[in-house]
């Protein structure tokens, strides 16, 4: 009978506990679902003249809608690509930077991270569509979202990539400085590559947040998904309809980024498995040979 080391395994009372409370939980949250059904039902929100423009390739609006929409997308996507590769490269400097800078400065690099972390990212954005144009910086609206994103996302993920590069073993950089590599080139060859095995979760996460966030590009007239999904609310009077239709393609890119995760991360686990099988093969093959 195994044993847990976090917690005590659970009796026949708190079983037979956890189960009644499951089925209570349950069926107050069926209830709650059906109250809500009935309620939407009543106000007529399942009628077909409300849901016909997004589902109906024979309504009049049908075309309209969906090029919106595909308009909007594309450059939610952009955005949203734009300030991920961008936060992703200047995340990793600003990681490597405050690693290998000397005491004297390195709390200037702190201090920037430490700013860009407190603010939220809409006053980031917000400040980058108003600001920058007063220092003569006129740019694209696509710009300023980009910008404000990465400047609050680059952060986070400098963090994160200096929280992978410090919990790997203090082995793998001495060993590295041991056959002469510079210390640009231990971080470079040796120890970012483990590290971004060991974050690539927490980055793909932050990546999703990346994505989630290009809706606030609406205080800034930034024609993105939820911006465009405002406007054909405006005209069709069917905001559950939209929003849900709008919250399902965000679900369905998110899930294909999260699925994409797993697949990356088992491709570069199985890949170190395979190297270190065939490593102990040759081993065991050497150590037969000079037996033999």
């Amino acid at each position: 009978m195994s044993t847990s080391i976090l917690y005590d395994t659970p009796g026949p009372r708190s079983r037979r506990r956890t189960a009644i409370g499951s089925v209570v939980a349950g069926v107050a949250i069926l209830a709650a679902l059906a109250l809500v059904v009935q309620q939407l039902a009543e106000q007529g929100q399942f009628d077909l003249e409300l849901w016909s423009p997004w589902i109906d390739p024979t309504d009049e609006q049908f075309p309209a809608v969906w090029d919106l929409i595909t308009e909007a997308a594309i450059n939610t996507l952009t955005a949203a690509v734009l300030a991920m590769a961008f936060s992703l490269v200047i995340g990793t400097l600003l990681a490597l930077s405050r690693i290998t800078a000397a005491a004297w400065y390195r709390w200037i690099i702190v201090g920037v991270v430490e700013l860009l972390r407190g603010i939220p990212v809409v006053i980031a954005i917000f400040f980058a569509a108003r600001v920058l144009p007063q220092f003569g910086l006129d740019l694209p609206t696509l710009w300023y979202l980009v910008i404000g994103l990465t400047a609050y996302n680059s952060v986070i993920i400098a963090e994160i990539v200096r929280a992978g590069i410090n919990s790997l073993p203090r082995g793998q950089r001495e060993a590295a400085e041991s056959l002469g590599l510079r210390r640009s080139q231990v971080l470079a060859q040796v120890l970012l590559p483990q590290a971004f095995r060991v974050m690539l979760p927490a980055l793909i996460s932050q990546l999703v947040v990346v994505l989630k966030d290009t809706s606030l590009g609406f205080i800034i007239s930034y024609e993105e998904t939820v911006n465009t999904a405002g406007i054909i609310i405006q005209n069709l009077r069917n905001p559950i309809q939209t929003y849900l239709i709008i919250a399902v393609l965000f679900i369905v890119v998110n899930y294909a980024l999260s699925r994409l995760a797993v697949y990356i991360e088992y491709r570069l686990s199985r890949g170190k498995k395979s190297v270190s099988k065939k490593a102990e093969e040759a081993t065991m093959s050497e150590a037969g040979t000079a037996g033999a």
